[in-house]
């Protein structure tokens, strides 16, 4: 709280603002694990000037005698200026152990039934999405035969059976290139609607906003990997040019229609990513097993040095699952009226990996 002395001297528009801008230095989003200095990257304390989330003093507000604040330069910062996103630890242990694990992120396969028509109809569009999907990036899971063990790695892939990493790699660049797409197009129409109404939004921008900036990090740290051929980027902008209209204009009529749509997308997305997960635990895909995590992954995920790509793809998944949990969530809320939960607190990976709401 700014003390009333305090609040005398500031400019007029600044004295209106101090008590806002001091309640907004003190909020701390909830997450799973202790938030870092930004610039320094430590665990703040009750004596660190930069508060979570805050900036620190601004230079106009110091004593006209004070001392301008110098950061730490000994750190040099790699990461991007990303919004909130959440972080993975395992409950309640500490140590070497790994940051993911299927018990730990708490993952389960889920399916949301269709019931009413809307939700028929969203189901209905995700499996044809899906299809086109598969289709598109050459996606296919075939069971494995009978004699399975007794073939090698080679005859299976030839056989259809499994994918390498580069298949792996097109299907999951293509899928994380179109999935940025929702929370961006409904996070525009959400603002734009706010700003036609004059009213405030409840919530709704930022968390749309955090979906389609956490998948365009996928797709960030997946491209570490492989670099795209022009004929695969074409067919990206092609997608995106049908996708992004498409989804424009279905937002207009029914959002919690779309929001249905994006929660059916995520539980095949979840689908996708513990697939690659037992693929990559069983030793079929080699070149991943022992792959490091790359260093933007590390940076975003805040994992340890010794990450391996495996935790990145566990970590990936959770953000599935949260996106999964989030727009079904969304898409039993009243789009005009509701405030948006998740802009209130954000539950924890038990629920989100175990629930679609």
């Amino acid at each position: 709280m700014v003390p009333g002395a305090a609040v005398k001297a500031l400019p007029m528009h600044r004295a209106f603002l101090a008590p806002c801008l001091a309640a907004a230095t003190n909020r701390a989003l909830s997450t799973s694990r202790p938030r870092t200095d930004i610039m320094a990257g430590k665990t703040p304390d009750e004596k660190s000037t930069l508060r979570p989330g805050a900036e620190g003093p601004h230079i106009n507000d110091l004593p006209p005698n004070g001392t301008r604040p110098r950061y730490p330069t000994e750190t040099v910062i790699q990461r991007d200026w990303i919004l909130f996103h959440p972080g993975y630890t395992p409950a309640g242990t500490q140590g070497s152990l790994p940051l993911y694990t299927p018990s730990h992120c708490h993952m389960q396969v889920l399916s949301k039934d269709a019931k009413t028509f809307s939700d028929k109809l969203a189901h209905s569009f995700v499996k044809l999405a899906r299809w086109a999907f598969d289709f598109a990036s050459g996606y296919k899971h075939k069971p494995l035969p009978p004699n399975a063990s007794e073939m090698s790695l080679e005859e299976l892939r030839k056989g259809g059976y499994l994918m390498d990493e580069t298949q792996w790699l097109r299907r999951i660049l293509f899928l994380e290139s179109i999935a940025a797409v929702p929370g961006m197009v409904a996070a525009a129409l959400r603002h734009l609607r706010s700003l036609r109404l004059m009213r405030r939004d409840h919530g709704w921008i930022h968390t749309l906003l955090e979906e389609a900036e956490n998948e365009r990090m996928h797709l960030m740290t997946f491209m570490t990997l492989k670099n795209p051929s022009p004929l695969f980027r074409a067919m990206v902008l092609g997608a995106q040019g049908v996708f992004y209209n498409a989804f424009f204009l279905c937002y207009l009529i029914s959002p919690s229609t779309c929001h249905r749509f994006v929660g059916h997308l995520e539980e095949e997305a979840v689908l996708t990513y513990t697939r690659c997960i037992q693929e990559i635990e069983a030793g079929r895909l080699p070149a991943w097993t022992d792959l490091p995590a790359p260093a933007i992954a590390k940076d975003y995920w805040r994992l340890g040095d010794d990450a391996k790509f495996l935790d990145v793809v566990y970590a990936v998944r959770s953000d599935e699952s949260t996106h999964r949990f989030v727009n079904h969530s969304l898409a039993n809320l009243k789009y005009e009226t509701d405030v948006n939960p998740f802009a209130l607190r954000e539950p924890d990976m038990t629920t989100k990996g175990s629930r679609v709401w």
